[in-house]
């Protein structure tokens, strides 16, 4: 099946007994048993539940994989990754992650004896040099958030497998989604997404995924998803199976809207600068064409007036693009980077990560681009 029609029928069957189209939301912590010790084909809603296995399926079915798997959230679905490791094995990370993965290694596995590098990944020989005995992961985040940077995922894959092929690679597919990119096609063991952004597409659940290829690693990461518990509910797999259902027409309306705000804010005069990789000035953008089926819905900048003040009365000023945290639904967003998506990063790690006090990130949404220029010109006016 071609991708379009995966997102509807990908992984995807009738009910066996009622012949319902739309999977069940099996609203149930446990299934009966034939006798002790002989479960039917479920058991215990943590192990596995029928919505969630639907949905699970047609993540596997998104990204080409084997076997997908859903978590209560992004973060607990990296940290199911994290899991895998041991006390002493170190993780290759890009210098700009979004601030929770951040966060994530840096409070907590640290704690628990990973060790983390983080390096340029626009470069190849960054991150051969950084790998060592110890190296077991390398994990990429494409495009990057808040500031859009593009790894090239296969050149990556390349380079670490031929140095040792034991190390894996995880990539962040949020921003792109499987309808942009399928990193598994490129080399990738991991991909993973909160799908609480595009996939669910409506601001209305709170989940992550993982999708591998490789038996062995699916059996550990069900496991680790067992024990622990980090699980996705029926009834939000439900929502995003749903979502799912219509993200390739979604995700087109989200990529012709946000080429028109890229272009309209370059040409602004009260932008500084502009990041969005569909720019042709923007650095990875040629990596973008190549890996990228379109350049995605979200487009971050800074005023030339980068004062707080001058930031602070734009996003007062603002009225369709909603300020709030997330990204990735219907409704355009704007997120002020500093006091949100990266608040927990210290102001010294998110200057270095080149996300200043001005710098704002805009998911943009589905509505007319007529309307969404309209407001972006009235609130740049800054009075």
């Amino acid at each position: 099946m071609k991708f379009n029609t995966k997102t509807i029928h990908g992984g995807q069957k009738p009910e066996e007994k009622t012949g319902a189209v739309v999977p069940p939301i099996f609203q149930t912590s446990t299934f009966s048993q034939f006798s002790a010790g002989e479960n039917q084909e479920y058991s215990y809603s943590r192990g596995s539940n029928p919505t969630r296995t639907a949905l699970e399926k047609s993540l596997a079915s998104l990204e080409n994989g084997t076997h997908g798997f859903a978590f209560s959230s992004g973060l607990a679905a990296i940290d199911c990754v994290l899991r895998t490791l041991k006390p002493g094995d170190e993780i290759i990370a890009g210098n700009d992650l979004y601030g929770g993965t951040y966060r994530l290694f840096t409070k907590l596995f640290e704690k628990y004896g990973l060790e983390f590098t983080y390096v340029n990944m626009d470069s190849d020989k960054d991150i051969l040099n950084a790998i060592s005995e110890n190296t077991k992961l390398v994990w990429l985040e494409t495009p990057t958030n808040p500031t859009l940077k593009i790894v090239d995922i296969e050149a990556i894959c390349v380079a670490v497998k031929n140095v040792n092929t034991d190390i894996l690679i995880g990539v962040d597919n949020t921003f792109a989604t499987p309808y942009l990119q399928q990193p598994l096609n490129l080399g990738a063991d991991i991909v993973m997404h909160s799908a609480t952004k595009y996939l669910g597409g409506h601001s209305d659940l709170i989940m992550g995924a993982l999708v591998v290829k490789d038996a062995k690693l699916a059996e550990e990461i069900h496991f680790i998803q067992f024990a622990a518990g980090a699980i996705a509910g029926p009834m939000d797999s439900f929502l995003a199976l749903r979502g799912i259902k219509t993200l390739h027409i979604r995700m087109q309306r989200h990529c012709e809207n946000a080429i028109e705000v890229a272009q309209f804010l370059k040409n602004h005069p009260k932008v500084g600068a502009v990041y969005f990789p569909g720019l042709n000035d923007h650095p990875n953008h040629e990596i973008a064409k190549k890996q990228m089926k379109n350049f995605g819905g979200v487009v971050s900048f800074t005023l030339k007036d980068e004062s707080k003040d001058a930031t602070f009365k734009f996003l007062e000023n603002i009225k369709l693009f909603t300020l709030a945290e997330s990204l990735g639904g219907v409704e355009s967003m704007v997120n002020h980077s500093a006091t949100m998506s990266h608040a927990s990063v210290t102001k010294e790690a998110r200057l270095k990560m080149g996300i200043t006090d001005s710098l704002m990130r805009l998911s943009v949404g589905i509505e007319d681009i007529e309307d969404l220029l309209a407001d972006l010109e009235k609130a740049l006016k800054l009075k």
